[in-house]
């Protein structure tokens, strides 16, 4: 709308609210106005943009709902350029982006119609950012806003909210300094009645006090909703009712959907509960059963292609609930196990002759080789985001294959589920890791898995722990990790499932991961298909994780009892010297020439930190001690009276400089060469010979005089000449002695 002036009047529209200590402020009409909807929520001085858009088509043929959820860091938000001298755009999503978008994606997907076959995405924008507030929390809030607003069928609103323990208090929104002195970390979204996501890395803390974090973080989820309840009513615009109108395609769909669900219903005793069924090939041969005789039924009713295509792959889902209904029933689970059973477990260690450390980890079908290699301080990720600056010294990284799942298909980097779950098991293992000053090798860990049949990011948890005590890793304590499932139905009814595996995560279902040792959790990520979990849900898989833990941690701990004693003869060794800092320089040398000397000379790899502390690594024990004693010479501190045997490097007429440490010299003056008389240093030796001295004296300048002939017998009836008659230093003169003048000799 062009107003009298040729400006343009946009409908801006504001609201905000006092939460955690800040302002929450949200305004409508400015931004992104060609989106369905679109929003910017600012909390402190960290803005997130949101945009909503759906398409106007149906994606025909499609199985799922096809939602995307794209969370965007931009550096200039940060006041950034990227580090890169080539490329200063930025470019593919960094794992933060990537997991944070997977944080809303999880958060807002349990809430849309399972049916819906428009693509649906939400792209959330870091327009700025403080430091101090962290973007995924207005980015939770902004995506609900805008989908409460936009007319995309959507059963929010919802909230979002990070909490923290300061000075022993529950925090909503900590700062990211209360942050890092935090214990829990901790992110809930949903109502104060209802879970729908949990996202957390705890050290270690017992559940009964993280139960009360999510119900205090819960609590405090009140105003936002009712603030965009608000917007809502008063920008809101009416939902589009999709599944109303269908079309024929999809009046026959349903038709066929009944007739087949049918089907399956009349073989569910003679098919599905027949026999147990302990493997993921049985079960997978039994969907199999049930897509054959779909596919036929179909066949003979002269179903088009694309409808067929639609229902088999829904036929997996169309038995996940029967099994579900099963486990309501009569707590009957199709591979026989109880509700609160852990499949068969089996550990190895020392598996790979050639690397640090390594364990395979298995629970029923799913299993997972995890491999550490141990790396020197300067092999740490360099980390360049939005947020952060630094270095990162462990990593886990997980990794699977087509052939994980008993498929054939193009091998490609890791997607964004491998990425969620790799770190996953690295939050759970931090807390126990031992300080970089007591053990300062970089440490990675890869989880190769090489069969997966549900919790493979458990899986790997308990691979990470194994192999890393296998490595000889001085970690604090073991840490196993579980995933619960859950069996619900419309009505409320509802059974917490241990160990869950693939069948058993089907509609009215969680996957609600916990790791942790003996006596706390360590880490947690929850996601559901529900429209959330009810506390009486939470706290019953917070007893029964609880449990199972224990359990896995035993058959642990039967393989691997304690941390290996001895490092891999693989491994690199690495030698901590504390250095004054203001000997850096002479370490390093002008532009690196010394260091790289002894990097060259010796194979070994240096790193030094700013506080004077020295790292040497290095797989050669000897060139380890030659270079220890290298940097050690350099910068060791001569005092009067010690003794070295050191390498004549220049000679003048006054005396001859001789290295008595590396980058150290001294002066031996021509008087204190002999007792007797000595007219040049020449005369009595040359460049590169080696001689026997003692240090006389460091000077208010640093300046070492020596002397040689105070290692010799003094001869009988010697005189001292008179001090008046001794050479006087020679304002300047050459050399680290000050420079002195030949005077009158006897």
């Amino acid at each position: 709308m062009v107003g009298k002036k040729g400006q343009f009047n946009m409908d801006v529209k504001q609201w905000s609210l006092p939460w955690g200590g800040r302002t929450l402020s949200v305004e409508t009409g400015k931004f992104s106005l060609q989106a369905n909807a679109s929003c910017t929520v600012r909390y402190g001085d960290t803005v997130i943009l949101a945009t909503a858009v759906m398409s106007k088509n149906t994606r025909e043929g499609m199985d799922f709902f096809p939602l995307m959820v794209n969370f965007e860091e931009k550096l200039y938000a940060a006041g950034k350029i990227k580090g890169s001298r080539f490329i200063k755009r930025e470019g593919r999503p960094t794992e933060d982006a990537i997991l944070s978008g997977r944080l809303v994606d999880r958060s807002i997907r349990p809430l849309f119609d399972s049916n819906l076959r428009n693509d649906v995405q939400v792209i959330l924008t870091a327009l700025s950012y403080d430091g101090e507030n962290d973007p995924q929390i207005p980015a939770l809030v902004a995506a609900s806003i805008v989908l409460s607003i936009s007319s995309i069928p959507w059963n929010g609103p919802i909230g979002g909210v990070r909490v923290g323990r300061v000075n022993g208090e529950w925090k909503i929104n900590p700062s990211s300094m209360e942050r890092s002195v935090s214990d829990v970390d901790l992110i809930v979204s949903g109502t104060p009645d209802k879970v729908v996501m949990v996202e957390a890395g705890i050290k270690n803390v017992p559940e009964e006090q993280i139960l009360a974090a999510m119900k205090y973080g819960a609590e405090n989820l009140s105003p936002v909703i009712d603030l965009i309840k608000k917007i809502q009513k008063e920008v809101g615009k009416t939902k589009n009712d999709l599944l109303v109108n269908l079309s024929e395609s999809e009046k026959v769909l349903r038709e066929v959907e009944k007739k087949v669900k049918t089907m399956i219903e009349s073989h569910v005793k003679d098919w599905m509960f027949d026999s147990v069924k302990k493997s993921r090939l049985e079960r997978v041969a039994m969907v199999d059963k049930f897509t054959e005789a779909a596919k036929e039924m179909m066949v003979k009713d002269e179903v088009d292609a694309s409808t067929q295509k639609i229902v088999l792959g829904r036929v997996k889902a169309y038995v996940e609930e029967h099994i579900s209904g099963a486990i309501l029933k009569s707590d009957q689970r199709l591979d026989g196990r109880k509700l609160n059973e852990v499949r068969p477990l089996h550990v190895e260690k020392n598996l790979l002759p050639r690397t640090h450390g390594s364990a395979m980890f298995m629970r029923g079908d799913t299993q997972v080789l995890s491999v550490v290699t141990l790396g020197a301080p300067g092999d740490v990720q360099t980390l360049d985001t939005m947020e952060e600056e630094g270095t990162k010294r462990y990593m886990h990284h997980y990794s699977d294959t087509p052939a994980t799942y008993g498929e054939a298909g193009p091998l490609r980097g890791p997607g964004n589920r491998a990425i969620g779950h790799g770190a996953l098991a690295e939050r759970a293992l931090e807390p126990v890791l031992p300080e970089e000053k007591d053990f300062p090798y970089t440490i990675r860990v890869v989880s190769e898995v090489l069969g997966s049949n549900g919790s493979s990011s458990m899986a790997s948890t308990c691979g990470s722990t194994l192999s890393l005590m296998d490595a000889g890793v001085p970690i604090k304590e073991p840490v196993a990790g579980v995933a619960m499932g859950l069996a619900s139905d419309e009505k409320g009814k509802w059974k917490v499932l241990t160990d869950l595996q693939d069948i058993e995560d089907g509609p009215g279902g969680m996957d609600f991961k916990i790791t942790g040792t003996s006596s706390g959790i360590t880490a947690i990520q929850m996601d559901t298909k529900t429209f959330g979990l009810t506390w009486d849900i939470v706290k019953q898989t917070f007893t029964q994780s609880h449990e199972a833990r224990l359990k896995i941690l035993e058959a642990m701990r039967a393989v691997v009892p304690e941390v290996s004693k001895e490092l891999s003869k693989f491994a690199p060794r690495i030698v901590t010297i504390m250095i004054n800092p203001e000997k850096i320089r002479d370490v390093i040398g002008s532009g690196g020439k010394i260091i790289n000397k002894i990097i060259a000379e010796t194979g070994v790899q240096i790193d030094i930190e700013d506080d004077g502390r020295v790292s040497i690594t290095s797989s050669d024990a000897v060139g380890m001690e030659k270079a220890v004693q290298w940097v050690k010479d350099l910068t060791r501190e001569v005092v009067a009276g010690e003794i070295f045997e050191g390498t004549v490097v220049r000679l003048e007429d006054f005396g001859a400089f001789v290295q008595v440490l590396p980058g150290q010299d001294g002066l031996v003056h021509v008087s204190e060469i002999a007792w007797t008389r000595t007219d040049k240093p020449s005369d009595v030796m040359h460049i590169g010979d080696k001689v026997k001295v003692i240090v006389k004296e460091i000077d208010s300048m640093n300046r070492i005089s020596l002397s040689m002939k105070q290692l010799l017998p003094k001869p009988e009836g010697f005189v001292e000449r008179p001090a008046f008659d001794r050479p006087a230093p020679r304002r300047g003169g050459p050399g680290g002695g000050g420079g002195f003048r030949r005077g009158g000799r006897p």
